[in-house]
């Protein structure tokens, strides 16, 4: 239970280390009510989802398993092509996050082939983690998730004779392990992110400009001293180190049950730091519009699948099941898509065009795998364990394609 809390609040969050920048744009007022009201939105909806589609599909794979049995696999290897790029790419931020916390301290890591080989060290030595097994990755998760939070418990705690409540209201207007462990993880990530953020901006004079990344570093050393400071930034750099071991621990799951569905060949069952290690050598801002199209699309077809599954199998087995009917259960993802949808609004032209042409290869990668199946040109494996109804799926649109 302990370690999968954890393995989840870094797949996640990983702590409010990034958070200034809410501060700086839109006020202490908007920030703290955001981490109250957002769990709501999107948080506690994908957190219930999640439990009810994992319980009732126990295998690797994850939300490629769920879209394939709801959609078919075409449908559930595009979700998968969208979501594993995601995974690579926040991997590749954590690096560039772990050297800017550290900067500061160790100048010589801002630039040139110090900052390349430390990159390049940090991502082949966590890597191995993940090789050597799940049960390392959850206990250092857990190990990392304890030093990087106790800080800013620390923080709050100094900082109580010193609250002035009336900061906090400046504005700018404008019974499975698994669901359990969701539920820890909700409250985990929203109090990580909500109480530094309360104790940060009601203990020290608001300089909203001061609030960028980084800066809850320097909050911490103006309440505590130096020594909270160095803290804050050696656990800053230790959450990214779990946010990784996390992330790529996810992705090699779920390449896994691709492979396992025959969407892949085998090889790619075998996560390589390749790509992230050519992709953290992009800037924080490229990194992240990056990934935001297709992790879009992604959590849209999760939704549907969830839905659809509802609707068709209805009285299959689920250990776990939201306890809102179907019509409370097709609401909860209204929310989360109508969030997804802004996001998608308010993208560059340039992420545009690039995220469209991305759709387009997945669109057509799908057709030529299963081509080179047919003509045996290449080899894929199934797993015989797949469930009764995602098999039905998959003949179905066999005989379309014939």
């Amino acid at each position: 239970m302990i370690p999968l809390v954890f393995l989840i609040f870094y797949e996640v969050s990983g702590g409010p280390f990034g958070a200034e920048g809410i501060v700086n744009v839109a006020g202490p007022l908007l920030a703290l009510l955001g981490f109250i009201i957002f769990p709501f939105i999107s948080c506690i909806p994908e957190a219930l989802i999640t439990a009810e589609m994992s319980t009732m599909f126990p295998i690797n794979g994850g939300v490629v398993v769920w879209v394939s049995s709801a959609l078919g696999p075409f449908w559930g290897f595009q979700v998968g092509r969208m979501k594993w790029p995601c995974g690579v790419i926040d991997n590749a931020l954590y690096p560039v996050l772990f050297l800017d916390y550290l900067k500061s301290a160790i100048p010589v890591l801002s630039t040139g082939l110090p900052r390349v080989a430390s990159i390049l060290i940090l991502t082949l030595l966590l890597t191995y983690l993940n090789y050597r097994g799940l049960t390392i990755v959850g206990w250092t998760a857990v190990l990392m998730g304890v030093f990087s939070m106790l800080p800013f418990a620390s923080m709050s705690l100094i900082s109580i004779p010193n609250l002035q409540p009336s900061r906090w209201l400046v504005t700018d207007i404008g019974d499975q392990t698994l669901p359990k462990a969701l539920c820890y993880s909700v409250i985990f990530v929203t109090l990580s992110n909500f109480l530094p953020l309360l104790s940060g901006t009601g203990a020290i004079p608001l300089n909203r400009e001061l609030w960028t990344d980084g800066f809850l570093a320097e909050v911490a050393g103006t309440i505590g001293g130096g020594w909270l400071r160095v803290w804050v930034q050696v656990a800053a750099a230790t959450s990214n180190m779990g946010m990784f071991i996390a992330e790529m621990s996810s992705d090699s799951f779920q390449l896994l049950g691709m492979a396992e569905l025959g969407m892949l060949l085998e090889v790619f069952a075998k996560t390589s730091p390749s790509g992230v290690l050519l992709l953290s050598g992009l800037s924080f801002q490229d990194i992240v519009a990056a990934e935001n199209m297709p992790y879009c699309g992604g959590m849209v077809l999760e939704f549907v699948a969830f839905v659809r599954m509802r609707v068709k199998h209805p009285a299959a087995s689920r250990p776990y099941k939201i306890p809102a009917g179907t019509v409370g259960s097709v609401l909860i993802c209204v929310p989360p898509i109508v969030l997804i949808c802004l996001v998608v609004v308010l993208l560059t032209l340039k992420v545009a065009v690039v995220s469209f042409v991305m759709v387009m290869v997945g669109l057509l990668m799908k057709p030529c795998l299963d081509h080179m199946d047919r003509k045996r040109r290449v080899q894929f494996s199934v797993s015989c364990d797949l469930p009764e109804f995602q098999k039905e799926s998959q003949e179905m649109e066999e005989s379309l394609l014939r």
